[in-house]
């Protein structure tokens, strides 16, 4: 690969864009943010928890349970020896979909199991078959098995028509304790870089969200879903008031490539990006003072051959704004493989901004986006 000398030493946020599942669905029309006065909460809240189920997994991992009587008392048979295998159970949450039983959850929630049971509003359980999985959004899509009743679904809302401040609830099995709705505020939009996932778009709130809320709804006060939570920000592991919600407008086109493909078919331009700067553009002469800054150009990749080189800026995709690394990410995602996208460069030797078609091919199977890694504690919510 070449690359810009010494840039990469400054950069914070380094990876192939390969690039990402963000895929997101095209907006619908944008609308106000609900009047509480003309909303019930209690409503809403009651109309959507028997949409979100309960799911319990068991995997099988090496080594005995702990404290395990089989295998720890001196007087059992199997005193001393030590099974290959155990049993290891986990708990979280799903959101229903659709009324034949499809399930939509994290990848975290159900990546490994060997058994999952799913339990309905009415206590009733079903065992349920992975779909798809896209470890790399932490998405993935479950069917319930047997003679399934009629679900509620949620219903999808517009994650981009959310507005800062709108009232959100999150509704999820937190602790195993049960349902339960929490509600908050929309604290943040498009929040990247958090080290959690490969590929990242979060919604950020407030709203209580604990370890089993993962793969549970975030709706907002029409009662649409707007978001799969996700992750919290925290020192300790507890709740501390940030949570991480993946939008609407990503989940549903995994979800529905997951059904129809059972995976995920991302675009690739094979280069390594970094959100610009001030300091960053003074320092390296950079041709544009806000984008994503090109730093390294893979060999023989999409990028190469459009002509892409280190120090180039993209600041638009067919027309579309490029402000930071991770939108880059994102808006490339909204591409199939094989598709041309005409990339806006800020260009150092050129002095002005030159359109380059790129045709975009497909990720490999193996390729990792590194991210970058914040001081504070983040954790999925099992």
């Amino acid at each position: 690969m070449t690359s810009l000398r010494n840039l990469f030493a400054a950069l914070t946020v380094v990876g192939f864009v390969g690039v990402g599942a963000a895929l997101h669905q095209p907006p619908t029309a944008a609308f106000a943010g609900p009047n509480l006065t003309d909303t019930s909460i209690p409503d809403v809240a009651e109309r959507v928890v028997d949409s979100v189920v309960n799911i319990s997994t068991q995997s099988a991992t090496a080594g005995p349970a702990a404290a395990d009587p089989f295998f720890t008392d001196p007087d059992s048979p199997y005193y001393g020896m030590q099974p290959s295998t155990r049993n290891q159970m986990s708990k979280g949450s799903g959101v229903v979909v659709t009324a034949g039983g499809r399930i939509l959850t994290n990848a975290h929630v159900v990546k490994g199991a060997s058994q999952i049971t799913v339990s309905l509003h009415d206590g009733t359980d079903f065992d349920a078959k992975v779909l798809g999985i896209d470890p790399k959004a932490d998405l993935a899509v479950l069917q319930l098995e047997g003679k399934v009743p009629t679900l509620r679904p949620l219903v999808f809302g517009d994650s981009t028509a959310l507005r800062l401040g709108e009232v959100v609830l999150a509704v999820g099995d937190p602790f195993g304790v049960g349902k339960s709705v929490t509600m908050g505020i929309v604290s943040a939009k498009g929040r990247g870089s958090m080290g959690i996932e490969q590929y990242e778009d979060f919604i950020q709130t407030d709203a209580a969200i604990n370890p089993g809320n993962s793969g549970g709804a975030l709706v907002n006060l029409r009662g649409e879903l707007i978001g799969i939570n996700t992750a919290i920000a925290s020192p300790n592991g507890g709740y501390a008031g940030i949570g991480f919600a993946i939008p609407s407008n990503m989940a549903r086109p995994i979800m529905d490539m997951l059904v129809k493909d059972g995976r995920v078919s991302r675009g690739y331009l094979g280069v390594s990006i970094a959100t610009v700067t001030t300091a960053l553009a003074a320092e390296h002469k950079l041709g544009a003072q806000r984008g994503a800054v090109i730093a390294g150009v893979q060999e023989g990749g999409p990028a190469e051959k459009a002509g892409l080189i280190a120090g180039d800026v993209v600041t638009a995709i067919n027309g579309t704004p490029i402000r930071t690394s991770d939108v880059l990410s994102n808006t490339i995602a909204m591409f199939k493989p094989g598709t041309t996208i005409d990339l806006e460069v800020a260009r150092q030797q050129a002095g002005k901004v030159v359109v380059i078609k790129a045709k975009l091919t497909e990720q490999p199977e193996d390729a990792v986006v590194p991210t970058m890694q914040r001081q504070q504690r983040r954790t999925r919510t099992p």
